[in-house]
């Protein structure tokens, strides 16, 4: 398979896989591939600036902060037009009323930011109340305005069965993303977990990765299996760049 940019705006970048039978990982484009977070509840002011620093020197795809910081982190990187900033919708549980979930995505776009990363109704998923589940995403979806909208299933909390219904969820809702965890799970997110959601949505969206990546080797297996984007903190961030040789 090969990865390939695309510039679908002026303000940021995405990917495509396309499956040609082989793989090729340009290590210089790895930023790319990766959203920087400090979405964690003990992060500090030092981390959320070595993020913005990290972001401006390797010129990664998106940074993450929690809510009453993202103003802030729009504000470090409003004159960097290739490094989106996104925000925080939901976490960690999913569990927020649907206006609470539609209020923080407004608050979002009126300060700036360019893309959503909401949670799933984790608990409305596995209760089969799928009614519920696809109400809160395109309600968000709606007041997204047209920026990425990335929908978190949380899968250390699922079964098989219902990460691959989740997935079609997703996509049936009108996301850009699924993307597999928050980060805040102590399981972590695998290769069979993006297999799993490749094999109920192919490639109809995209899917992130977040929770657990902390390897080349992982990014590159994942790639493999169907990932174009990851979500990783600023401490494994930095080790993989070491391993790659950034």
């Amino acid at each position: 398979m090969r990865i390939i940019l695309l510039d679908i705006g002026s303000e940021y970048y995405d990917y495509k896989v396309l499956r040609e039978g082989y793989m090729m990982l340009d290590l210089a484009r790895l930023p790319r591939y990766i959203d920087l977070s400090c979405v964690r509840t003990d992060n500090t002011m030092e981390e959320l600036q070595e993020m913005v620093a990290l972001a401006k020197d390797y010129r990664f795809c998106c940074a993450f902060a929690m809510p009453c910081y993202t103003k802030w982190v729009v504000e470090q990187l409003k004159e960097e037009q290739d490094i989106a900033v996104g925000g925080t919708v939901g976490f960690p549980s999913g569990a927020d009323m649907t206006e609470t979930k539609v209020e923080t995505a407004k608050r979002f776009v009126q300060m700036g930011v360019d893309e959503l990363d909401m949670v799933i109704n984790v608990q409305a998923l596995k209760n089969r109340d799928y009614e519920m589940v696809c109400d809160d995403i395109r309600r968000v979806r709606e007041v997204a305005d047209g920026r990425i909208l990335k929908v978190i299933l949380e899968v250390a909390c699922l079964t098989d069965g219902e990460i691959q219904k989740g997935s079609e969820l997703v996509a049936r809702c009108g996301a850009n993303f699924v993307k597999t965890g928050t980060g805040w799970m102590s399981a972590p997110s695998t290769v069979e977990h993006i297999r799993l959601i490749h094999d109920a949505i192919g490639d109809s969206i995209a899917i992130k990765a977040a929770g657990g990546v902390r390897t080349l080797n992982q990014i590159e297996q994942m790639i493999d299996a169907g990932c174009s984007r990851f979500g990783i903190g600023v401490r494994s961030t930095k080790r993989i760049l070491q391993e790659a040789g950034l």
